[in-house]
C-alpha cells in the first residue's frame, strides 16, 4: 500500500481545483514530498500499463472468438468483442494520463532540486547533489522514452480494432467475418509487439523506483 495514501486523498480537491504548484505545496506541508509523489505516479503509470496489457490481450481473445464463431449468437459475440475494444481504448487513455502526471511531477521535482542545490554552501556537498541530479535525470529520461515508445504502439492497434468493429457492425455475417480474417494475423503481431514494449517500460519503471528509493 502506498505511503500517505490518506493524505493524497485529502489533497485531491487541491489537485482538481487549483494549480499543480499549490497541490505540491500543500502536500509538502504534511510531509509528502515531490519525490514521494514521483514514486507513486511512476507506480501508477506502471500499473496502468499492466492493466492495458491485460485489456489488449482480452480484446484480442474476444476478436479471435468472434472470427472463429461457429453458429449461435453472432451478435452476442460481436458485442463482447466491441466491449473489449472499448475497454482497451479506455485503458490506453489511462496510460497516457498517467505518463503525463509523471512528467508533471518530474519537472517540478527537478526544478526544485536544481534551485536548492544553489543553497548548499559546501562545495563538495553541492557537487555530490549535482551528480545525483544528473544521474536521476538520465534514468528518468530513459524511463519516459520507454513509456512513450510503448504508448505510441497503442493507437495503430486501436485503429485496426476500430476498423474491424465498424466493418462487422455494418456487415455482421459469416462472409464479413471471413473478409477480415486476413487482418487478424497482423493484429496479433502488433499486439505482441505492444506487450513487449510495455514489458520493457515496466522494467524501466521498477528500476527507476528502486533508484529513487535508494537515494
Amino acid at each position: 500500500m502506498k505511503k500517505y495514501i490518506s493524505i493524497a486523498i485529502i489533497a485531491t480537491s487541491l489537485l482538481l481545483t487549483g494549480c499543480q504548484s499549490a497541490y505540491y505545496g500543500a502536500m509538502e506541508k504534511v510531509g509528502y514530498h515531490k519525490r514521494d509523489i514521483m514514486v507513486d505516479r511512476v507506480e501508477d503509470a506502471k500499473e496502468s500499463q499492466e492493466d492495458a496489457q491485460k485489456q489488449f490481450s482480452s480484446a484480442l481473445e474476444e476478436m479471435q472468438a468472434l472470427l472463429n464463431h461457429d453458429g449461435g449468437d453472432l451478435e452476442g459475440a460481436y458485442n463482447k468483442a466491441k466491449d473489449e475494444y472499448e475497454s482497451a481504448q479506455d485503458a490506453a487513455d489511462d496510460v497516457t494520463k498517467r505518463i503525463d502526471k509523471v512528467e508533471d511531477v518530474a519537472e517540478a521535482l527537478f526544478d526544485e532540486w536544481q534551485s536548492e542545490i544553489g543553497e548548499i554552501s559546501k562545495a563538495s556537498l553541492r557537487r555530490n547533489s549535482e551528480a545525483k541530479l544528473r544521474e536521476t535525470k538520465r534514468s528518468y529520461n530513459q524511463l519516459v522514452k520507454s513509456m512513450r515508445r510503448a504508448e505510441s504502439k497503442m493507437p495503430p492497434v486501436l485503429t485496426a480494432m476500430k476498423d474491424n468493429m465498424l466493418y462487422l457492425k455494418h456487415n455482421l455475417n459469416a462472409q464479413a467475418i471471413g473478409a477480415i480474417k486476413g487482418e487478424f494475423t497482423s493484429l496479433q503481431t502488433d499486439i505482441s509487439g505492444l506487450i513487449k514494449e510495455m514489458n520493457k517500460s515496466i522494467d524501466e519503471s521498477n528500476k527507476f523506483i528502486a533508484s529513487l528509493e535508494g537515494n
